[in-house]
């Protein structure tokens, strides 16, 4: 069962599966990303599950190949987050996540993924007014750099995710 399908009942009426297509999706993505990884690599430092209190730390960097989606709100707009960098740029939102948990069914921990150009710079993805995401600014993005912010989502809220690439962030899992 997943994206588009559903069973049907005796009276030929469809049976909606229990799980969203994006759930089953992120936790693909999980699965393929967490065959790939190495051992002794540490979680997502901004997990708002880290225990202890003040166990934020620096991550430590090893190499695993991580697959890099956007999702759509139910509205169809771009799902977004802020990320925060130790550079002095301007721009601090973008729609690319990597997942670092599924968790209670269909939640998750993402990672915020910046979003670059061919230059290695940091593409500002919202409109002149600041308001919304600007699609133009979207297609210029060719590269994804690991930020340390992380979102806890609930995935049954999404209608749609976009796989946009698998590359090498040099994060742990």
């Amino acid at each position: 069962m997943g994206c588009g399908r559903s069973e049907s009942n005796s009276s030929s009426r469809p049976i909606a599966s229990s799980k969203g297509c994006v759930c089953e999706v992120v936790r693909a993505i999980l699965e393929i990303q967490n065959a790939a990884a190495q051992d002794e690599c540490s979680s997502c430092t901004t997990n708002c599950f880290l225990e202890p209190l003040g166990g934020i730390v620096s991550p430590s960097r090893n190499s695993v190949d991580t697959r890099v989606f956007t999702l759509l709100n139910k509205d169809g707009s771009p799902f977004f987050a802020t990320f925060s960098t130790s550079h002095d740029d301007s721009a601090c939102v973008s729609i690319y996540f990597r997942v670092e948990d599924v968790f209670d069914g269909c939640c998750a921990t993402l990672r915020v993924l910046i979003p670059k150009n061919d230059n290695d710079c940091t593409v500002d993805l919202l409109n002149n007014e600041g308001t919304a995401i600007s699609f133009r600014e979207v297609c210029s993005v060719t590269q994804f750099e690991a930020s340390d912010s992380c979102v806890t989502v609930d995935l049954d809220c999404f209608c749609a995710v976009q796989c946009i690439d698998d590359v090498d962030l040099g994060i742990c899992n």
